[in-house]
């Protein structure tokens, strides 16, 4: 039993292949994203819940803990080098912040014009950040759990078949109240979802009383 099951489940949802969805997770509160069938990339921004110009940066969680992955004891920082989550649990093995999110424009460029009216996750992150008062200009550089993003030792990124399996998890715990918002990817171009995007579950456990 993992340390997330052993407490009182607050929200336990299942997002459908290519949607979008959002929380606020507690301080002290445990986020679990398991992939239901594998190989699905899930697309996630990070921010304070009380404050959301602090909000997930990719370039300070890089430097913090020094690596290109994330994995079991990395802290995903914020702008302002605040911790914001950390991975507790971890049991896909490695998760990419470089890669970035799919959009109209960037299927367009990648896989030609015929992919414009393809939904694409940086639709999914502003129509599920609206209902936060957020919108184009808050989207930053996210983290993709279970993409697959190897890095060339010329420095040329690739987004080859994920590594993720039916049932595999990773565990976050919120170091302050957070706003979490997902895209479960809907790219069909790319290996990132085996090109058949597919249905995932979120999970908040932990004390009540927080802010979830």
């Amino acid at each position: 039993m993992t340390a997330a099951a052993a407490l009182p489940v607050l929200l336990d949802e299942t997002v459908p292949a290519r949607a979008p969805w959002s929380a606020v997770v507690g301080a002290e509160q445990l986020l679990t994203i398991t992939d239901l069938v594998g190989n699905q990339a899930v697309d996630c921004l990070l921010y304070d819940a009380h404050d959301t110009a602090l909000r997930y940066s990719a370039p300070d969680t890089l430097q913090a803990q020094g690596s290109l992955f994330l994995t079991t004891g990395s802290v995903l920082m914020s702008n302002e080098h605040t911790p914001l989550m950390t991975v507790v649990e971890d049991v896909c093995g490695r998760h990419d912040t470089i890669g970035g999110a799919c959009s109209r424009e960037s299927n367009s460029l990648r896989y030609g014009h015929h992919t414009w009216s393809q939904h694409a996750c940086v639709e999914n992150f502003l129509a599920e950040g609206a209902k936060w008062g957020l919108g184009k200009r808050d989207l930053v550089s996210n983290v993709n759990w279970y993409m697959n993003v190897p890095v060339e030792a010329d420095g040329t990124l690739g987004i080859v078949d994920g590594i993720s399996a039916p049932g595999l998890r990773v565990v976050l715990r919120a170091e302050t109240d957070v706003l979490v918002l997902v895209s479960n990817c809907p790219q069909i171009n790319n290996p990132c979802n085996g090109f058949d995007p597919t249905p995932v579950r979120m999970t908040v456990t932990g004390p009540a009383g927080g802010a979830a």
